[in-house]
């Protein structure tokens, strides 16, 4: 029996928790094996969060050299090859995550198929291949969500997983404590950040969501915002006076209690929308560059509105268009799928 995995997946935060179930498989049929997962410092945060990963080699790979958290890619090379892996699961796709699997001296390296990589000359790096089928990750065909894509890898090694599991533990958190008393209790989370420029519906409709959410159902709102996007909470909050409140700073940590806590939450594809999947916050997904078929909720209840059929800047990080497709999304739309998501309710 195989007693020593490396999952290799450094960022972002959204494809790092999409990849979760992947260790959670393999803790469930290996319940004695070492499970290690090499990770980006600055994403490293959400696996402290997941028990069933035994260690995170955590690597600075921005630079070779210099300052900054975590081993850089060469030292972190030197210490996976001492670890002696049997198998390297390669979930990034790259030809940087593929040579590093590959130079772990891992006896196998596994990956997907090259119509499913990113950059497809990483498939030469791993002795097993996985084809999921279909046109490929980008073809706009491609109904399947990632979660089970990513399952799918471990068919390579004789493993088939029917159902995800997200093992994120629960932890104590100020900020959210803070909120629920801001708050009465009980809040819709808005989170108007996303690193895509076109990801991000626009804070003045999210201001007037709020307001209309406060009138209509006397929920407040609570604006998320991570690094660079203070200004974007700032504005809702500006917008919507006596109807939402801005969080503190957070950690990864409190963004997983504040969407414990949340009645909804309203977000574009961005990392905090994955994290309330993976722990069961109801969500209304807004989209365009990306399909919420294969980034978006899994849960039936979940409400996605989407543009992704009119999109012309498919998976790309700045619109092609004078006007982005999101613009097309009007509160109106956003508050029916929120007031039908609340109806839906919370799964037990």
């Amino acid at each position: 029996m195989t007693s020593s995995f490396l999952l290799v997946r450094l960022g972002a935060l959204g494809d790092i928790v999409h990849a979760i179930p992947v260790a959670a498989a393999l803790r469930r049929a290996f319940p004695s094996a070492r499970i290690d997962w090499l990770v980006s410092a600055k994403h490293r945060e959400i696996l402290d969060l997941v028990p069933v990963v035994n260690r995170r080699i955590v690597v600075n790979d921005r630079q070779l050299g210099g300052s900054g958290q975590g081993l850089h890619l060469l030292a972190a090379v030197a210490a996976l090859r001492k670890s002696r892996y049997e198998i390297a699961v390669d979930l990034q796709g790259l030809i940087k995550s593929a040579m590093i699997a590959r130079a772990t001296g891992a006896s196998r390296v596994v990956g997907f198929s090259k119509k499913y990589l990113r950059e497809p000359f990483a498939s030469v790096f791993y002795t097993d291949t996985h084809d999921p089928g279909g046109q490929g990750i980008y073809a706009r065909s491609e109904t399947r969500h990632v979660v089970e894509i990513n399952l799918g890898l471990l068919q390579a090694i004789g493993l088939s997983v029917a159902q995800p599991e997200f093992p994120i533990e629960a932890v104590k958190s100020d900020a959210a404590g803070k909120m629920l008393e801001a708050t009465g209790g009980r809040y819709a989370l808005l989170n108007p950040g996303a690193a895509w420029p076109n990801k991000r519906w626009p804070p003045d409709r999210l201001a007037s969501l709020a307001a209309a959410l406060r009138h209509r159902h006397q929920l407040m709102s609570v604006i998320l915002w991570g690094p660079g996007e203070r200004e974007l909470a700032q504005a809702v909050v500006a917008g919507a006076p006596g109807s939402a409140v801005m969080t503190p700073e957070t950690s990864i940590a409190d963004v997983v209690a504040l969407c414990r806590g949340a009645s909804v939450i309203v977000s574009g594809d961005t990392g905090p929308t994955h994290i309330a999947a993976a722990v069961g916050t109801p969500i209304v997904g807004i989209y365009g560059p990306t399909r919420p078929e294969r980034n978006g909720p899994w849960r039936p209840e979940d409400v996605t509105v989407s543009r992704a059929s009119i999109c012309e800047c498919h998976h790309l990080r700045k619109c092609r268009r004078e006007r982005m497709c999101l613009l097309d999304i009007e509160v109106s739309e956003i508050l029916t799928a929120v007031e039908r998501r609340l109806q839906a309710g919370r799964r037990a």
